[in-house]
């Protein structure tokens, strides 16, 4: 009997996105709703599952998780890029990383609402009105605004598009962009410092990595306007939370809309969900129906294909 598990399925609504009826009868289905931040209890809850089909990064797996699965052979990763799975580890180990196809528009699309959320007080006006408070807040325009990309592949040219159809100066950095490429999304190239200084709306768009990790630091959150907003789509840890935090509490930016953190879920608690300058979406850039319709289906696919001796879409 093939152990299939599902892992991190917030909304509870993977076995009614595609008919996992198709699987042989030899396969066995658990789908996990909760999620466990404790590798040692992770590590007890799966040690007996021979394929696991993991959301994005919401439960990691370090070499000394994987190195306690004895049974597992196939760890499916929806999207085809996961920086939370030691891909090199899975190959020694002999466990197969394969991965799914996914839909490039919606965390572009989450940036604009956070964007216009921010702008148009619409979160506090949402919630003042349903407290039977009639206007609070003055918004701000975005025509004429500057937008700053930090970040202008897939994702930040999508932006761009929005930027430039609202009537924004947009301008971007990243470390590899040439003026040339930024031309083509109707940006500007200009160093990270003149992008912070300049930005009326800071948006990022990077991959995480070694050389982005902090990358947006106290130094460089103190260059922001106060009367700018920083958005971040992203990852959580491309912005030193800690600082991110000084300066929202002291007023030095206008406020920030956040859908990535550097612990997810978060702690109910967090400075960051108790400020009153902060509107927060729980890692929902890419959860739509569309995307998911992607990514389970392709997900079934590569467990039907293991299970007949083949494995799709090789990561590692």
């Amino acid at each position: 009997m093939t152990q299939i598990a599902i892992l991190d399925d917030y909304q509870n609504v993977a076995k009614s996105i595609v008919d996992w009826e198709r699987l042989p009868q030899n396969a066995s289905l658990t789908v996990f709703n909760d999620h466990i931040f404790d590798q040692e209890v992770l590590v007890d809850r799966l040690k007996n599952f021979e394929v696991i089909c993991a959301m994005r990064e919401r439960t990691p797996f370090p070499r000394s998780v994987l190195e306690q699965l004895p049974n597992l052979k196939l760890v499916i990763t929806t999207g085809m890029r996961n920086a939370s799975i030691d891909v090199t580890a899975a190959r020694e180990l002999g466990i197969d990383v394969s991965g799914t196809g996914s839909v490039p528009y919606p965390t572009a699309e989450l940036t604009w609402a956070l964007v216009l959320d921010l702008a148009r007080n619409i979160s506090i006006e949402n919630e003042a009105v349903k407290s039977g408070v009639w206007q609070t807040k003055m918004g701000v325009g975005l025509k004429g605004k500057t937008l700053g990309l930090i970040g202008l592949g897939n994702l930040g040219s999508q932006v761009a598009k929005y930027g430039n159809a609202f009537g924004m100066n947009v301008i971007a950095w990243s470390q590899n962009l040439t003026q040339e490429k930024a031309a083509e999304s109707f940006a500007s190239l200009v160093s990270l410092d003149t992008l912070m200084s300049t930005s009326d709306f800071v948006s990022i768009h990077t991959v995480l990595s070694k050389r982005t990790t902090g990358l947006i630091d106290l130094e460089k959150l103190k260059l922001m306007k106060k009367s700018a907003y920083l958005i971040n789509t992203s990852r959580g840890p491309i912005v030193d939370e800690n600082a991110l935090i000084e300066v929202l509490d002291k007023g030095l930016i206008s406020g920030a809309g956040l859908d990535v953190f550097d612990i997810e879920p978060m702690d109910m608690k967090h400075p960051l969900i108790l400020s009153g300058r902060t509107t927060i979406t729980p890692h929902i850039g890419y959860v739509t129906k569309e995307t998911y319709d992607v990514f389970f289906e392709d997900t079934l696919e590569c467990v039907i294909s293991y299970i007949n001796g083949t494995s799709l879409r090789l990561i590692n």
